[in-house]
């Protein structure tokens, strides 16, 4: 699995894909959906697909493919490795980075983390379709209620039998691999993380990545940085690194201010209010202030 893509941009989202078997554009396939990396304050989070004919699906269970938490990251390479030489299973990513992720969830209009993960999913099926693979049936691990996400993908996709489900991953064989690949890409893309921020190799010992990882709360409490926030790699959005920034976030003026007095010191993090807290009053813009400009109350 080739992550030179991700290495060049870790703002954004990268998708990366097998070929596709000649025999899964032939024979119907069912196809699995699973992510890694949900939880974690660090680093990016991968969705999955994989597919086979399901006329192979009993090669599939041979192969001995599980539910990817269950395994030791040295089987789930092995098990990834062993589908890869196989002519019968393809896989596709979308590896969405903590940039991303996090300027989707604080931006002005929230875009929040269940959303992201289904419109994700179904894009990767759609992208299935797109390459010519012939889905006939597709299971995925839930995101949120798994009724109210099937209605919603069974609409996208009304040709397909779709079956959403609780550990969907521990149920079916093709949603076991698909959370493999999704997990073994994840372990790489933390692996050869390219940090822009020039950190020492030994600056990346953070833990597993949760957030009440002692190891990682650490390691986020060394690498605030007061002004600028956190690297990259960080979702700036989970509230442990809020919790962090707030602490150690210098003050702050503004160039736009209209006038220190009147809009005075504040840290960044003002500018990441939660819903429901008191909102900060804004003064106009000194582009508007300059010129007399005022706001249109009635038209």
């Amino acid at each position: 699995m080739d992550l030179s893509e991700l290495e060049r941009d870790n703002t954004g989202r990268c998708r990366l894909s097998s070929p596709v078997p000649a025999v899964c554009r032939k024979e119907p396939c069912v196809l699995g959906v699973d992510e890694a990396g949900r939880g974690p304050v660090l680093g990016p989070m991968v969705y999955a697909i994989c597919y086979c004919p399901l006329s192979r699906l009993a090669d599939l269970e041979a192969l001995k493919v599980a539910d990817s938490k269950t395994l030791l990251e040295s089987e789930r390479e092995r098990l990834f490795a062993k589908m890869e030489d196989t002519d019968f299973v393809g896989w596709a990513l979308d590896v969405l980075s903590p940039n991303l992720i996090s300027t989707s969830m604080l931006g002005r209009v929230k875009y929040n983390l269940n959303s992201l993960s289904h419109d994700t999913a179904t894009g990767l099926i759609q992208y299935a379709l797109y390459q010519g693979v012939n889905v006939t049936q597709v299971f995925v691990d839930t995101v949120g209620m798994p009724e109210t996400y099937q209605a919603r993908l069974q609409q996208s996709f009304p040709g397909i039998e779709v079956t959403v489900k609780a550990k969907a991953d521990a149920l079916y064989p093709v949603v076991s691999a698909a959370s493999i690949c999704a997990k073994v890409a994840r372990d790489q893309a933390v692996k050869k993380w390219q940090f822009v921020e020039k950190l020492q190799d030994s600056d990346t010992d953070y833990g597993s990545g949760y957030p009440n990882d002692p190891k990682t709360k650490a390691w986020l409490k060394e690498h605030v940085e007061p002004v600028f926030g956190f690297p990259q790699f960080v979702r700036f959005s989970w509230r442990t690194a809020q919790t962090i920034l707030e602490k150690e976030a210098e003050d702050v003026i503004w160039e736009d201010s209209a006038s220190k007095d009147q809009e005075g010191l504040r840290k960044i993090t003002s500018y990441f209010l939660n819903e429901g807290s008191q909102a900060r009053p804004r003064s106009s813009h000194r582009y508007f202030l300059e010129r007399g400009l005022e706001s249109a109350t009635s038209l």
